[in-house]
């Protein structure tokens, strides 16, 4: 990394990882993703961040996320307004405490915090993410306001009722269980106050039994890091169990043109991407017709105590 804080790819490489190690770690990532043990998705989810953070941020910028775009708008002004879009659907307002869960290098938290004036912390598993992180937050300058814990987001270090609102991008698809997981963050949230959500997700058009479509999958969850990549309707449900009410959905496809490389598994990951978000033309053959998005987006509020649950439809 330079002297004024910005990335040197060639020095960053791997992330926390030494150069000369990082074929190595490559290596054991696919192994042990191939094995599918559900135990070891912590590991594996550390394992893909310490590879792919230093190549996410030389080619991404410091916000991991997608985001749709207007034509002739930038591919940081889409990141902008995607993450000033989850601060005025939370209603955020000077002062508040605010999670964000799963933060990566804390991108989306400086934005948000800075737009609304309120106090973001970040919580994160990943060392080498949360060092740079805090880093950038002490470039910004947003080091009273915004920090980072790392915790695992299955047993958040943090007491019922702190946060004022809780919002997660693209972070939550590597919990091994998305009820235990909302329930966490139910847990965290104030009643009365929102949790914002953008989701990876297998849409109503996915078939199982498509050999093609099921290819597609599989190099999405081995690019990315994540466990059984679960469907718009898994996620839906799971948020209702762990108690809240959902009161805005929707969900946007992408087919985004790719990314730089890593290794194989992040080229086939790009490509998986690509093709998983396509509208098909009639040559396609239906084989490939929206069956994922990276932007499965709810709001979801936590009731008062005193108040019945109330869930809108699909």
């Amino acid at each position: 990394m330079s002297k004024t804080g910005t990335l040197d790819l060639a020095s960053g490489l791997g992330g926390k990882i030494k150069k000369e190690e990082v074929k190595s770690a490559v290596d054991e990532y696919v192994s042990e993703s191939e094995k599918l043990v559900v135990g070891a998705m912590n590991f594996l989810v550390n394992k893909y961040y310490d590879l792919a953070t230093s190549f996410y941020e030389y080619g991404w910028g410091e916000s991991f996320h997608f985001a749709h775009r207007w034509k002739g708008e930038s591919l940081r002004e889409s990141i902008k307004r995607h993450e000033h879009f989850l601060a005025l659907q939370l209603g955020l307002k000077p002062g508040m405490k605010v999670l964000d869960v799963g933060c990566g290098i804390g991108g989306p938290l400086r934005e948000i915090a800075r737009f609304s004036s309120t106090s973001v912390t970040g919580l994160n598993n990943n060392e080498y993410q949360i060092s740079r992180g805090k880093e950038l937050n002490r470039l910004a300058g947003v080091s009273g306001t915004c920090d980072f814990v790392k915790a695992d987001f299955m047993k958040m270090p943090f007491s019922d009722n702190t946060f004022d609102a809780v919002y997660a991008i693209e972070a939550t698809c590597h919990a091994p269980n998305p009820v235990g997981c909302y329930k966490e963050i139910y847990r965290v949230l104030k009643p009365g106050q929102c949790f914002a959500v953008y989701e990876w997700c297998i849409t109503d058009h996915y078939d199982p039994n498509n050999a093609t479509h099921k290819r597609i999958k599989d190099e999405v969850e081995l690019g990315n890091g994540l466990p059984d990549i679960r469907s718009t309707r898994q996620c839906l449900q799971a948020v209702k169990d762990a108690g809240f009410e959902v009161k805005a959905l929707e969900y946007v496809g992408l087919a985004p043109q790719g990314s730089e490389r890593v290794s194989d598994f992040l080229e086939k990951a790009a490509e998986g991407l690509v093709e998983g978000g396509k509208i098909p033309s009639d040559e396609d053959n239906n084989y490939r017709k929206e069956i994922f998005t990276p932007m499965y987006f709810f709001l979801a509020r936590k009731p008062l105590s005193d108040e019945p649950l109330v869930h809108i439809s699909e």
